[in-house]
């Protein structure tokens, strides 16, 4: 399972397919990876104030490794996703080419 927030969201998560969010959204994709159950089970798009909980079932069968932005935790038994407004974060684009244009194309002529 991916969690990304709308700036992460045409990275891993639109090639796991999980939507593009705009980046004003108040919203967190979340998206399956190879879900097993439920299967036709396509994510959902939730509050950027969500607080989602992973709990790993038969941790001790199941070795399970958490990501989180290139740092690893491996053997976890659950994990806790919400987001972080105290972090501020500064994107730049390209003048010539807006988000929004970007994304359009991203999401329609390819």
């Amino acid at each position: 399972v991916l969690v990304a927030t709308p700036a992460g969201s045409t990275a891993y998560n639109l090639s796991a397919q999980g939507p593009i969010v705009p980046i004003d959204a108040a919203l967190l994709a979340l998206t399956p990876i190879s879900a097993f159950r439920p299967r036709r089970w396509r994510g959902a798009l939730l509050s950027h104030r969500a607080h989602v909980r992973i709990e790993i079932l038969e941790h001790g069968k199941r070795p399970v490794s958490a990501v989180a932005d290139h740092t690893e935790f491996r053997n976890v038994r659950d994990v806790e996703v919400e987001e972080d407004a105290s972090i501020d974060l500064l994107m730049l684009f390209d003048a010539d080419h807006s988000l929004d244009e970007r994304i359009l194309t991203e999401q329609f002529l390819y």
